[in-house]
């Protein structure tokens, strides 16, 4: 049996949505406890700075070998943090760690925790209401690690389903007509009076939270910041609240 290499560890952290209330205890335990914080730019920013803790921030498109690097730096003995927003599971590091562990005994032998947090689709459907309140699936609308036909065959079986949907990293400027196709599958499959919630920049200053119906909606009206939550065919208002009632449809 291979024995650990040393007393480090990595705990793989979720941020939660942007809010520090909304940062877990666990969470904020490690991050006083670590010699080291891994993580794209701008989580690592929201990591203040102190005498012994070391900041490694690097781009958005190096989620291995960021996760390589904090393997390495826990194999050395340090306390080493990666942080994500919201949730490291949903859409962030730690998948990227478990990848990067596959052919290294070694490091699968280190002390890995991975630390939950409150992602920006349950952050956004709380403000709206419960529009995730029954069956529900996330789609990550970016085509960075998958084509972009696969994205249309997901939204096409989820809306197929009668799934409430949450989307994710709907539009940006380097693939702004994927997200209209988007809206066109959702259009053709659920018809224009389905509610569509926009949910920017959920627990921050910026925060705006807009739902239309799905006739009304338009690209324009997400951006990289924004988690889109689409309901079912039994999602409704109730005053200024948007509902999917929890009884079988």
């Amino acid at each position: 049996m291979t024995e650990p290499l040393s007393a480090g560890t990595l705990c793989i952290a979720g941020l939660g949505p942007g809010d520090a209330q909304l940062v877990t205890p666990e969470v904020t335990a490690a991050i006083e406890a670590a010699t080291d914080i891994v993580g794209y730019i701008p989580y690592v920013a929201r990591i203040a700075p102190r005498p012994g803790l070391a900041l490694h921030a690097s781009d958005n498109r190096v989620e291995m070998d960021r996760a390589r690097a904090a393997l390495q730096m826990a194999a050395e003995g340090k306390q080493v943090v990666i942080v994500s927003s919201g949730d490291p599971g949903v859409f962030a590091m730690a998948a990227a760690v478990f990848e990067a562990l596959e052919g290294k005994p070694d490091w699968q032998t280190l002390d890995i925790r991975v630390l939950p947090g409150i992602t920006a689709m349950l952050a956004a459907a709380a403000k709206a209401g419960a529009p995730l309140g029954h069956d529900f699936c996330a789609i990550n609308l970016s085509d960075n690690l998958k084509p972009a036909e696969l994205i249309e065959a997901r939204v096409r079986a989820a809306a197929g389903a009668d799934f409430a949907m949450a989307f994710y990293n709907p539009r940006s400027a380097s693939r702004p007509h994927t997200f209209g196709r988007v809206l066109q599958v959702l259009l053709d499959a659920c018809g224009p009076d389905r509610l569509i919630t926009f949910a920017r920049a959920v627990s921050t200053p910026e925060e705006k939270i807009n739902t239309v119906r799905l006739g009304d909606a338009t690209p324009e009206m997400a951006d990289m910041r924004t988690v889109v939550l689409v309901g079912n065919s039994a999602t409704r208002h109730v005053g200024r609240f948007v509902y999917t009632p929890r009884s079988a449809l």
